[in-house]
């Protein structure tokens, strides 16, 4: 594995799995009295997000302190980027501080490269989602969340085969859902991708999926409804007709949801729109929505990440 996360393209399915398995241990650290653990204690932790964020950077925060990791937060909006300092001299600035980490979002595509590229052999950068390119954790978690509840745990040998992943909405504009994409196939799983054409990616016949415009020829077929986030801006844009036209035909509506096979499980990597992508007594009355259960996860997978990349050679027991 690289010092740098930033696209789960990087990694082969061994990576990936390495990742998941040391995730279990790190889940079993959350559940002690005090989860807490010396892995990465005096290491120092920068966490630079240009973009809005609560769910990935609250998740980042707080692995890195039960690690028991330092963690420098950055204010983008009052720093010296609001008096013309470009993005690499502050980069170079906190490094130069004696930084051993850098937890990057960001709008622009390609940016947790650039500064990868541009670092110090000593410093690991994360990618915490990158313009319309790839957010690895939120891939990695998603794939947790998924062998967790199929599995029980991940495990060493850590697999999806034989589940079936639909992923729904706006493919287009969505890191995660490439990320999901790449960590879903490398463990074995069929995906498809449902989205008008209008929200389906360019390139989308050179990823490894199957691609329909219809959800309900395919529903039936899925083990797991995996839902994107719909922006209204696509609306005005033009993407979408309206939002009533996208939940006739691409929401989980309450109808869609009685059809769903029992043991079918229904994710969303949040904020949820409440009646858009899911209907409201969906998400709050079906048992196998695991939209917490990603949020939960976000924790042990980040933890992973970070003591994988970063790790002091304190045993995590």
């Amino acid at each position: 594995m690289s010092r740098h996360l930033i696209n789960l393209k990087d990694l082969e399915r061994g990576a990936i799995q390495e990742l998941l398995h040391l995730t279990d241990r790190f889940v079993e650290v959350g559940q002690r009295s005090i989860p807490k653990v010396p892995a990465l204690r005096g290491k120092t932790i920068a966490m630079l997000f240009f973009e809005d964020s609560t769910r990935t950077r609250l998740s980042f925060d707080l692995a890195a302190k039960r690690l028991s990791a330092d963690v420098l937060e950055f204010p983008t909006r009052s720093s010296s980027l609001s008096k013309g300092e470009s993005i690499r001299d502050t980069v170079e600035t906190i490094q130069a501080m004696g930084v051993d980490g850098l937890v990057i979002r960001h709008s622009s595509s390609g940016l947790p490269r650039e500064i990868a590229d541009r670092v110090n052999d000593s410093v690991a950068v994360i990618n915490a989602g990158d313009g319309l390119n790839a957010h690895p954790t939120q891939g990695l978690l998603d794939a947790y969340t998924l062998c967790q509840h199929f599995h029980t745990v991940a495990g060493p040998q850590a697999s999806l085969e034989g589940i079936h992943v639909g992923i729904i909405g706006d493919v287009k504009h969505s890191r995660v859902a490439r990320s999901d994409v790449h960590a879903y196939t490398s463990l074995g799983a069929t995906v498809t991708l449902v989205a008008p054409k209008s929200l389906q990616p360019p390139n989308v016949q050179d990823w490894p999926v199957q691609i329909s415009e219809d959800l309900d020829s395919v529903l039936p077929t899925f083990d797991v409804v995996g839902l994107l986030r719909i922006q209204k801006e696509r609306m005005e844009e033009g993407l979408i007709q309206s939002v009533d036209d996208y939940v006739d035909r691409y929401g989980i509506t309450e109808a869609r949801a009685a059809k769903l096979r029992n043991e079918v499980v229904i994710t969303h990597p949040g904020p949820v729109n409440r009646g858009i992508e899911l209907a409201e007594a969906v998400l709050e009355h079906r048992d196998n929505v695991l939209i917490n259960r990603q949020v939960t996860n976000g924790v042990p997978v980040r933890m992973a990440v970070l003591f994988r990349l970063l790790g002091s050679g304190v045993e995590i027991d």
